[in-house]
This record gives C-alpha cells, structure tokens and sequence, in this order.
C-alpha cells in the first residue's frame, strides 16, 4: 500500500528544465560565448552545470557563474506559467486517499516554494528539500532518504516520479522504485532505469492505487 509519493520539481511539476536550458543559452549567445552544446544539464546542479561549460579556467567560470546569477535574476521564472495544471487535481486526489506528498529537487528551497505557491499547493506538501540541503547531489541517495524521513515513510510504501537520469539514479540508490515523466519538449533522456514511463501526471494517482 503507497503512503507517500517523492516528486522531483523540475521537469516533472514544472516545465522548468526546458526554460532554465533557454534562459542560459540565451545568456552564453549574449556572452559570445562558445559551447558544446551536446551536453545534457537535465536534473544537473549549478556547480556541476558551470564545471561542465567552463572546464579548464576555474577564474572565467567564477566570473560567468557570476553574471549568470545576475542574468538570471532579471529573468526569474515564471513559475505561473511553468507549473504543470494537473499538480493542484493530483495533490488533492492523494490527500483525499490520505498519501503524503513530498518534494525532492536540486533546485534551491525559495524555488521550491514559489512553484508550490504558484501551483496553489503549499497546504497540500507534506514535505520539500532542496539539494542545497544535503552533503551530496544526485545521483546519491541522500536527497531521497532524507525525504523518506521527512514523510515518515518506508521505501516498501512508497514511490518517486522523475524525468532525469540522475533522479532516476538517485530514487533507487534510495531502494525506491520509481517511475520517470516523459519529457515534454522531446529532449533525449535516459530514462531506461525507471521502473515505467508515464506521459502525464494523472497516471501518478493510477500508480498510487494499485
């Protein structure tokens, strides 16, 4: 029997990962800058993300990762628009059948909370952590086992919903089986280690009650 969902945030409640893979292209083309552009950032963190652009001088990452901060902060997301419409049906169907709710996600806490705010939730989230929170980021478990925690949930009662390969990773390092979202804009992602692919949201609930 499940007692508690994990969601991962970007990509899977929100259309963010294809809007933060915008927004920082535009800011590189702004910056002339020139890079691979085969590299996949998907559920990635900053540092990894700015390690990854700019390998081999640590003193122009630190200055681009910089900028980018301040690029970005003129160009916040908008979570209003971003939120995928079936989070606020799905959380209140789960908590009408009494299944906690957890969020799980690299991105920083105040992110987390805007796009639960913006998506109506907040009454409905049982418990949220941000990968700022922990010693290590995805694919390590630690994100997931703290959440398990924070829900008062065991791993046999429980499931988390994913898109990235990392995330994948890290729900069953935690021994949880998890089911990956597909992506919604086509990006070519890994998702062969989840224990099923799902195209919506509305399926989550159908998994809950099996």
């Amino acid at each position: 029997m499940i007692k508690g969902i994990v969601f991962d945030m970007d990509g899977v409640l929100a259309d963010t990962e294809h809007f933060y893979q915008k927004r920082r292209e535009a800011f590189l083309r702004e910056k002339d800058f020139v890079w691979d552009e085969s590299l996949d950032f998907v559920g990635s963190n900053e540092k990894a993300i700015w390690e990854a652009l700019v390998p081999e001088d640590e003193k122009l990452r630190q200055e681009m990762l910089m900028e980018y901060r301040a690029y970005r902060a003129c160009h916040p997301e908008p979570y209003g628009e971003l939120a995928d419409p079936q989070v606020g049906p799905l959380f209140r169907a789960l908590k009408e059948r009494g299944i906690k709710i957890g969020i799980a996600s690299s991105s920083e806490l105040t992110a987390i909370d805007a796009l639960i705010d913006a998506a109506g939730v907040r009454s409905l989230v049982d418990y949220r952590i941000s990968g700022e929170n922990c010693r290590a980021h995805k694919p390590d478990p630690e994100i997931y086992l703290k959440a398990l925690e924070g829900l008062g949930v065991t791993k046999e009662h429980a499931f988390a919903v994913e898109d990235s390969s990392a995330g994948i990773e890290a729900a069953k390092n935690a021994g949880l089986q998890v089911y990956a979202l597909k992506p919604r804009h086509g990006e070519r992602i890994d998702q062969s280690r989840a224990a099923g692919v799902i195209s919506s949201l509305e399926e989550v609930l159908e998994l809950a009650l099996v």
